[in-house]
């Protein structure tokens, strides 16, 4: 078996292993194999075989992607799938050493979510025109999108059995296939219903996701991307809005009424709470200006007390 043939095996069983022992979703897994095919592209560039790379060998091969132009959250993904790869390979006895070991991934810019107001939100859901099947689907989904927090293709990939009217759950499948039940509120349940009863029918449903195009195949990331843009326009909001801007927008604005982080966690869908700290952070921008102007220890200008 000669040195590219080997690396190719090693590399079928790796992803074979996060995606069937491990658990990742098949998009993860996905981009796990192009990351080390470019790796495996760079060792046959360099007649490097895998028992001879070093942690030398993986910080020029980091530098030959930076000088490709990847920014530091690329090569920190880069890294992970490295890391990952020959964790497994001395594991399970393929090397006798893990270069990536001691290595520190590249330090990423602290990148915080773009949020909406509560304002902001209830503009762009109020934009549907509620008198046609299509603005009552829309209407339905953002409903959905900003009350379960959900991302874009748990949203697209709902099935109308699903939801549960009676429990007012929705059962989300997220990454890595994990299951968790989202609670709706009333709102959200109503036009729902709604949809679901009366309007989803017209589209000619071909298909048993819950949100339907035209021709009633299930709608696709693309599409719902482009209908929260077209509504955000539509209502005027300058910033750059995406179906994760919900998200995030859901996350903030729970913490902000006094969820807890834990259970902020829990409806995310995350397995890591270090995930769902971002979120403290936007609690503590926003806090400033209050916090500053405010507090008695506060170094801005005094205000004037009032006897």
């Amino acid at each position: 078996m000669d040195i590219h043939t080997k690396t190719n095996s090693l590399i079928e069983s790796f992803l074979e292993h996060i995606l069937v022992i491990k658990g990742l979703s098949r998009a993860t897994v996905s981009s796990y194999a192009e990351d080390l095919a470019a790796f495996q592209g760079f060792l046959l560039e360099k007649s490097l075989q895998l028992n001879k790379v070093s942690e030398n060998s993986i910080f020029i091969y980091l530098m030959h992607l930076r000088g490709k132009g990847l920014q530091s959250r690329s090569l920190a993904r880069h890294m992970a799938t490295l890391r990952g790869f020959f964790s497994f390979l001395k594991e399970y006895n393929h090397l006798d050493n893990n270069p990536t070991g001691i290595l520190e991934n590249p330090k990423l810019p602290k990148l915080l979510p773009k949020v909406l107001s509560v304002d902001e939100v209830d503009s762009i859901i109020d934009q549907p025109d509620t008198a046609t099947k299509l603005g009552v689907r829309d209407k339905a989904m953002l409903e959905l999108l900003y009350a379960a927090g959900l991302r874009v293709s748990e949203t697209a990939s709902l099935k109308v059995f699903h939801f549960d009217p009676q429990t007012g759950i929705v059962r989300v499948w997220g990454k890595g296939g994990k299951e968790r039940l989202v609670p709706l509120h009333m709102t959200c349940m109503k036009w729902l219903e709604n949809y679901l009863q009366n309007w989803r029918s017209l589209f000619t449903p071909k298909k048993d996701y819950i949100f339907l195009n035209r021709s009633g195949n299930g709608l696709t990331r693309q599409g719902i991307w482009k209908m929260i843009k077209k509504y955000a326009t539509q209502a005027g909001i300058q910033k750059d809005v995406s179906p994760h801007t919900l998200r995030h927008s859901f996350a903030t604005h729970l913490l902000e009424g006094g969820a807890d982080l834990r259970t902020v966690q829990i409806l995310l869908g995350h397995s890591d709470i270090t995930a769902t700290e971002i979120y403290t952070h936007i609690q503590a921008d926003r806090l400033k200006p209050a916090h500053e102007a405010f507090h008695p220890r506060s170094k801005t200008k005094p205000r004037k007390i009032i006897p």
